[in-house]
This record gives structure tokens, sequence and C-alpha cells, in this order.
């Protein structure tokens, strides 16, 4: 008879002919009981000492579609030389690594490359790609090795909704950060660098806190945001760097017509050009995209009067919609989420 005691149950699970143990916590009394926090943990290690040496292994080693539990997988220091999927199969699961620093995940292709006699594109070239919801990862250090080469995607969100990065790196020259889902994802505390586009794509995403930095003349941003969505990339309490000799780049320009950027209470060095925005040679656009600011400083933001005439200064109105619980709320895109969504670090 259970009675009002509080129990913790261990289950024991195999995958892959390895043991996980669930911790459950669970209160029970005389009628009922109640299951929280089932969490199982999954240990890599480039040695062999740890459940699994390889990160693609142990992401496959997940049952699929099994939402029952959450799986957390943590990462020892070491440079995994891999390219890696997180197929839709597979979801609530929470990447961790050691130390950002130290924590590698790299891999070398790039548009162009011929592999197995096919030659990849942009959309094949990535390092690491999420494809499911509720994914998230700390303190890891993402790159592509291939070099200025053209096109070399490090991170790829191609579909998912509720993905979340946090103490993150992201080493790359063009095309480093791919948001090409129709979700929402949360970028904070992250260091990013490219050359050309490095920040490119459709998704909502929110970027708290997080360095940029152009290591090349050119373009920061490139949105495709769907027309009817109310947010595209979002910056906030950002600081924009570049290196020494870089002092000509732009905020961002339209891969598409509608795209929206919106850089609010930035830190812009002094490689930021005066007018801010280009137009990708097309004036159309002007008509239909949304670029804004709001509180920009540093010498970046020195001559904001001579910015785009087709770019916004947000008032302090406006800057109202711009809250974590707006920019992810279930209403914020042109198509409807199922919820309103903030995101909280597991």
């Amino acid at each position: 008879m259970l009675g009002n005691l509080c129990n913790i149950i261990l289950r024991i699970i195999l995958i892959n002919s390895f043991t996980f143990i669930i911790v459950i916590n669970c209160t029970a009394t005389t009628t009922d009981t109640k299951i929280q926090n089932k969490v199982i943990k999954i240990i890599i290690a480039k040695d062999g000492s740890r459940n699994f040496n390889n990160i693609q292994n142990a992401i496959n080693s997940i049952p699929c579609y099994d939402n029952s539990h959450e799986f957390r997988i943590y990462i020892k220091n070491g440079l995994y030389n891999e390219k890696v999927q997180v197929y839709s199969s597979r979801a609530k699961i929470v990447l961790i690594g050691e130390n950002v620093d130290s924590t590698i995940i790299s891999y070398n292709d790039y548009s162009g490359k011929i592999v197995n006699d096919d030659t990849l594109t942009t959309h094949n070239s990535y390092t690491f790609r999420v494809m499911t919801d509720e994914f998230e990862a700390q303190n890891i250090t993402f790159q592509n090795t291939a070099g200025r080469i053209g096109q070399a995607v490090v991170m790829e969100v191609k579909s998912g909704d509720r993905v979340v990065f946090n103490n993150c790196k992201f080493l790359g020259n063009q095309d480093t950060f791919y948001a090409n889902s129709d979700g929402r994802v949360y970028v904070e505390n992250c260091y990013i660098e490219g050359t050309t586009d490095f920040i490119f794509g459709k998704s909502i995403v929110l970027f708290d806190s997080c360095v940029i930095h152009s290591k090349y003349n050119t373009y920061i941003t490139a949105a495709s945001t769907p027309e009817g969505c109310n947010y595209g990339f979002v910056f906030t309490n950002c600081r924009l760097t570049a290196d020494s000799d870089v002092n000509n780049v732009f905020l961002g320009r339209p891969w598409r017509s509608f795209a929206r950027t919106v850089f609010i209470n930035c830190y812009m060095g002094n490689h930021i050009v005066p007018e801010g925005w280009n137009n990708w040679s097309n004036a159309e656009k002007e008509k239909t995209v949304y670029y804004a600011e709001y509180n920009s400083s540093g010498p970046g933001s020195n001559y904001i009067s001579q910015r785009a005439k087709w770019s916004h200064q947000l008032n302090k109105y406006e800057l109202q919609n711009y809250t974590i619980e707006k920019i992810f709320s279930k209403k914020a895109s042109h198509i409807n989420f199922e919820t309103d969504w903030k995101p909280k670090l597991k």
C-alpha cells in the first residue's frame, strides 16, 4: 500500500545494447500516482569510456516518436569530426557539451563539393542539421572548416519548432546559420561568425545577447521571411563586431521580398555602413521588406540619419511588439502554431 509516501521509481530500458536509468519522481496517494521528470541520460566520450563515442549514433539510439521522455545527451570534451542530423522522429532532445570551447562538432562540406558522385548544394552542406521539435543545444561549438570556398553551412534548422541554442559558438564563413524552418528558434548568449549572408533563412529567430562577428566586407543577414509573418530575425542586446580589416558591412539584404529583420538595443562597431541596409539590387523589395532598429549604440550607429530611407527607426509604442511573448506567440507567423512559447533552459 503506497499511502502518502513519496517514492522514487527506477525504470531500466535497453537502447542498442546500452542500459539507461530513468529516474521518475512520483508523488503517490491512496487513489492516484503522479509521475514527473521522466528523463533519459546518455553520455558521449571520444575515448569510448561512456555510452557512445559518436554523436550521430547516440541520436540514432533514441526510440522513434517517443514523446514520453526527455533525452539529455551529455558530450564530453573533444573534437567530433562528423556530419550530424537530428531527425523529425526524435523529439525532446537536449544536447549539452562539457565546455563550449572544448566540445566541438566539426565538418567541411560546401556547395559544389562532390560526395559519392553527387554535387552538394547549400542545402546539404551543413555540419549539423535539426529537423525536430523541442531541440536544445548548450555549451557546444559547431563549425564548418571548408574555408572561404562559397556556401558552407554550419547549422541548419531545417524543420521543427521550439529550438533553443544557449552558450554555443557557430564558426564558419558564408551561410553559417541557416534558419530554414517554419518554426521558432531562440539563440541566447551565443557567438556567430561568418562572411556573406551568414545568418539567413525564413524562421522566426530571436537572437538574445549574442556576439555577431563579421569576417568580410559584405552582409550579415539575408532573411527570407514568408509573407504574412509578423517576425523574422530579431536581435536584442547583441554586439556586432568584426575583424580589424573589415569596414564595410551591411546589416542585411532581402533574400525574399518580405524579409523582416530588427535590431534592438544592439552595439554596432564601425564596420557597419551608414546606410545600414541593401535592397539586393531590387528596388521593388524596398516596398515589402521590413528593416528596423531601436536604440542602436556604438560607432556603427553614428549615422542613423543616413540609414536607407525605406528602413525604420522604432518608436517606444512599436517596441512593445517585440517582447519574447509576442515574438514567439502562436499567432506570430503566417501559420498558426499550436501553442504560445516562452523558452526555458532545461
